[in-house]
């Protein structure tokens, strides 16, 4: 019982003695031997410890010369899903594209991840350099200033047996999943032209439209729905058949019949951006070619009214335009539609005319491979208005129903038009009652012309 004390005390001196004597010999190796040998030695022994290391370690730069490195942005995304409680600190932004908050990892923090029953850990590094800044422009003389800045990176650990696993299946995952990710928390925006370029604040489109609201014939949106998920879900297809992956559709009719509703519709269905180009803003067939080239994958182009924004109209016609110099051509627009724009990007291209007057436009426009799916937005028809009274007054039958149909029968309406009787009174009978007076005096107000027209149809 009394030597144990004793003991311990010999093998705290032992200890004590031998790390004593190991940082002598440290001392008299750092006092006598060369900076040569002294390097010598250390990058033996690092090496040697990294050569019996059953760790491999992978860093991903923030950045990859001056553009952002892709596979660190998914991971960024990927590892915001994965917090866990031993994480102490986090970022929390919150973004115009995104629905929801977005969480990330702060320095020096660690995260663990399994894979296919392969453990891996991230660390969030964070390491400070100098770079040289701009200095003030203004003065073209003055010397650039040295600035200081972060430079962030992941590094992720794992058993260096598991290689090629992490590499050809763990990272693919990653960047497929952090897609995924932003396809759910993405917002639809709208972009338009200023001055030959997209405008850098795009604007929210938050427009409630869709296909199940949309006032349109009921077979007709059916058959669209199912064009659009069969378009959307055919890369394979479009691969095999060696076609370009993009789907052209033209909107005509009259106006008020819902073309710019329809389209709206279509970006929610698909997630889809809409870049709405107005070609009256574009100088040059160049600038349209840059215009087509910046726009993001996963997005609709939309020209509206087409056929006024440039002379488009059948080249057989007796008027001939000569296009001036700095101005956007017919061929212009359809070699890029046609050409390289169309292979760009790992998404599905749409197009979307729209016109009034379908048969102004040169049939170069029309064909298909161009314009795929023609729609007629035609005046206000049955289930179209079936639809707008559920919308708008929440009945889907109604005593004045039949009186309405049998008027829609002979009288020429848009569906901007029924609305916008149906909206003044949310009574159902009062709005129909209403709707009733409105489709009879535009009965009474017909055309004599119209009426003949009419008659002898009969």
């Amino acid at each position: 019982m009394l030597s144990l004390p004793f003991q311990n005390g010999k093998t705290a001196a032992a200890v004590l003695s031998t790390a004593a004597s190991a940082m002598l010999i440290r001392s008299i190796a750092n006092d006598l031997l060369p900076n040569e040998v002294h390097d010598y030695f250390s990058s033996t022994l690092h090496n040697l410890s990294r050569y019996f290391s059953s760790q491999l370690t992978i860093v991903i730069d923030e950045f990859q010369g001056l553009s952002v490195n892709k596979l660190f942005e998914a991971a960024d995304v990927y590892l915001g899903t994965r917090m866990t409680p031993s994480v102490r600190k986090i970022k929390v932004v919150k973004g115009d594209e995104e629905k929801k908050l977005a969480v990330t990892m702060d320095r020096n923090e660690e995260i663990v991840d399994v894979f296919e029953n392969v453990r891996v850990k991230w660390t969030m590094v964070c390491r400070q350099g100098q770079a040289l800044g701009r200095g003030n422009t203004r003065n073209r003389g003055e010397t650039p200033r040295l600035e200081v800045r972060s430079y962030h990176s992941y590094e992720l650990s794992f058993n260096k047996n598991y290689r090629d696993i992490v590499l050809d299946s763990y990272l693919p995952y990653i960047l497929e999943r952090s897609r995924a990710i932003k396809e759910e928390n993405k917002v639809v925006k709208l972009h338009t032209v200023n001055y030959s370029n997209w405008d850098l604040g795009s604007i929210l489109l938050d427009h409630p439209m869709t296909f199940q609201t949309l006032a349109m014939d009921s077979e007709l949106k059916k058959e669209l729905v199912e064009d659009l998920d069969n378009f959307i879900n055919g890369k394979d297809y479009y691969r095999r058949i060696g076609k370009a992956w993009k789907r052209g559709y033209l909107l005509y009719g009259p106006p008020g019949t819902g073309k710019s509703s329809l389209i709206a519709a279509m970006a929610n269905h698909l997630n889809y951006d809409i870049y709405d180009l107005d070609l009256t803003n574009v100088n040059s067939n160049s600038d349209l070619r840059a215009l087509l080239l910046a726009m993001s994958s996963k997005s609709i182009l939309v020209i509206e009214d087409i056929d006024c924004m440039i002379k488009l109209q059948n080249r057989d016609s007796e008027e001939r335009w000569q296009p001036h110099k700095n101005q956007v051509t017919l061929s212009g627009l359809l070699n890029f539609i046609d050409g390289i724009w169309s292979c760009c990007g790992d998404q599905g291209r749409i197009i979307v005319f729209s016109t009034n007057h379908r048969d102004r436009l040169d049939p170069a426009l029309l064909r298909p491979g161009r314009m795929d799916m023609h729609i007629h937005m035609s005046y206000c028809t049955i289930s179209a208005f079936k639809q707008l009274a559920l919308n708008y007054l929440g009945v889907w039958q109604h005593p004045l129903f039949d009186q309405v149909e049998g008027l829609m029968g002979v009288v020429k309406v848009t569906p901007a038009e029924v609305a916008g009787e149906l909206i003044k009174s949310k009574d159902p009978h009062v709005s129909l009652q209403g709707l009733l007076g409105f489709l009879h005096s535009k009965n009474e107000a017909k055309p004599q012309k119209e009426m003949e027209a009419e008659d002898r149809s009969d």
